[in-house]
C-alpha cells in the first residue's frame, strides 16, 4: 500500500524528503553540517582538477627559470669595490650603503652592454688624477669622453632616486630623501608627529656654483 511523506510525518518522513531533494548526492555529505558540507566539497579533488594545477607549475617553473635567466648577474667583488669607489666620490660621501650599491651597480650594467667599460674607464681616470670633488670628476669626465656623462648620470639617478634599468632598486633609503630628511618625508610616509605639515620647515641655504655636466634632453616621465 503506498504511504506519502504527509503520511510519515515523524522522524522518517523527514529522511524521505530529504533523500529527493538531495538525490544523487552522497547520503555523508547532505546529512553533515554546512561546515561539513563545505570541506566535503574541497576535499573532492577530481583527475582533472590534479593534471591542471601540475601543468601550472609547469609553466610557473618554466616563467621563472626565463625571469631567472634575465635578471642581473651579482657582480664580482673587484669590479663592485670600483663602482663604490666611483659612487663615492661623486656623490661627495666617504660611505654609501655596499648592499644598494651592489644592486645599482647589477642593474646599471645589464642595462647596457658597454657600461662596464665606461665604469672601468671612469675609475681609470679618478685613480690616476685623485680629484677632490664630485664637480671635478664629472666636468673632467665628460672631457675626456662625452659618453661617460650617460653613465655618471645613471650612476647618480641611482643612488639619488633609487632607479637603476627602469627599476626601484631602493626607495625610503635613497639620497634624495636623505638630504631633505629633516623637512621632508618620503611619500607614502609620515614620520612626524601629529599636523607636522604645518610647522614651518627650517631654511635651506640656496646653491652656489656652477653644474659640472653640460645640459641635457630634458625628460618628463609618466606619474
Amino acid at each position: 500500500m503506498f504511504h506519502s511523506d504527509k503520511a510519515e510525518p515523524g522522524f522518517v518522513g523527514r529522511i524521505r524528503r530529504m533523500r529527493q531533494t538531495h538525490e544523487g548526492q552522497p547520503v555523508a555529505e547532505w546529512c553533515s553540517s554546512p561546515n561539513a558540507m563545505r570541506l566535503n566539497k574541497l576535499l573532492r579533488m577530481s583527475r582533472r582538477d590534479v593534471l591542471l594545477g601540475g601543468i601550472g607549475l609547469s609553466v610557473a617553473g618554466t616563467t621563472g627559470a626565463a625571469l631567472a635567466n634575465t635578471a642581473p648577474a651579482t657582480p664580482n667583488t673587484e669590479d663592485l669595490s670600483r663602482f663604490m669607489q666611483i659612487s663615492q666620490r661623486l656623490t661627495d660621501r666617504d660611505t654609501l650603503n655596499p648592499q644598494i650599491g651592489a644592486a645599482l651597480y647589477a642593474n646599471i650594467v645589464h642595462a647596457n652592454a658597454d657600461r662596464q667599460d665606461k665604469l672601468n674607464a671612469l675609475h681609470t681616470l679618478l685613480e690616476r688624477e685623485k680629484f677632490t670633488t664630485a664637480s671635478a670628476f664629472a666636468h673632467a669626465a665628460e672631457k675626456s669622453d662625452p659618453k661617460l656623462k650617460d653613465v655618471i648620470h645613471e650612476i647618480l639617478t641611482g643612488w639619488y632616486r633609487g632607479i637603476a634599468d627602469g627599476k626601484v632598486v631602493v626607495y625610503r633609503s635613497a639620497l634624495m630623501f636623505d638630504i631633505t630628511k629633516d623637512a621632508v618625508y618620503p611619500k607614502t610616509y609620515a614620520t612626524g608627529g601629529p599636523f607636522y605639515w604645518t610647522s614651518k620647515p627650517p631654511e635651506v641655504a640656496r646653491p652656489k656654483g656652477h653644474p659640472a655636466l653640460s645640459a641635457s634632453a630634458l625628460v618628463i616621465e609618466p606619474t
